[in-house]
């Protein structure tokens, strides 16, 4: 990734912030994207120094339109960008129907709306271009049902999905798309949504550094879908299997016979 240009979203903390050190590690230039326009400078100037890159700073608030159409149109019309990492995200605490419907809006804005805008605008500029990565992080929990908030969860089983559709129509384009689906990481984003880190089990909780690095190996494996955590692939491949298993029989003209 030499001299390539990333655009990083969520990128003043946690794993965002983290992208960013790693890829500057890389020689990789890149343009910081969150909130905090004065942790953002802080790190972009941090950056510059330890590792020669240039390094811009575009503070914005992904969930306002006018500020995500700042970085859609820097996506689009910067064509030195080889590389998007959609990281921004929040979750909300507590469980969907208890929860405040006004912040999980919110989140489903910032998780969803604003991410679908990001890596639309990308892959039409990648295409074009004929070279482009875009990596999109998920959540383990995109494939659990069983606990945490319904709606985060579903936010990223769509991150997933959109992954492998963008996978699917992108195939023929020179541009590569990766989904990261990292399970609990030591980061902001539970004391966010009003959690301890201390509550967490340290046995489940992984380094930023490490859920990052990894991340990037999958990458330069040419993973479609890193789960830094999961020793055997083989788990993940079956579970694809079984889910290719039964498209062929998800539409047809009769119902089954238990229903007749």
């Amino acid at each position: 990734m030499s001299q390539h240009l990333a655009l990083i979203t969520g990128a003043s903390s946690g794993i965002g912030a983290t992208y960013a050190k790693q890829l500057a590690a890389r020689g990789t230039n890149l343009i910081l994207v969150a909130r905090d326009a004065a942790r953002l400078n802080l790190l972009a100037q941090s950056l510059r120094e330890s590792h020669g890159v240039e390094v811009s700073v575009l503070a914005a608030d992904l969930t306002n339109h006018d500020d995500l159409q700042r970085v859609d149109h820097e996506i689009q019309q910067n064509k030195a960008i080889t590389l998007l990492v959609n990281n921004a995200g929040m979750t909300v605490e507590g469980k969907f129907i208890d929860g405040d419907i006004a912040k999980i809006q919110t989140m489903l804005t910032l998780n969803i709306v604003a991410l679908t805008q990001l890596a639309h605008t990308a892959a039409q500029a990648f295409r074009a271009r004929r070279n482009g990565t875009i990596v999109n992080i998920a959540s383990v929990l995109a494939l659990v049902s069983e606990s945490a908030n319904g709606a985060y969860n579903a936010s990223k089983a769509y991150v997933l999905s959109l992954t492998h559709n963008l996978h699917r129509e992108l195939a023929e384009s020179g541009v590569r798309t990766q989904a990261v689906l990292p399970g609990l990481t030591r980061t902001e984003i539970f004391e966010r949504a009003g959690k301890s880190i201390n509550e967490l089990p340290a046995e489940m909780l992984m380094e930023v550094d490490d859920l990052v690095s990894a991340a990037l190996r999958g990458l330069d494996a040419g993973e479609l879908i890193t789960i830094p955590s999961v020793e055997d692939v083989q788990l993940w491949q079956s579970y694809e299997e079984a889910r290719i298993a039964i498209l062929p029989f998800i539409s047809l003209n009769k119902p089954a016979s238990r229903y007749l």
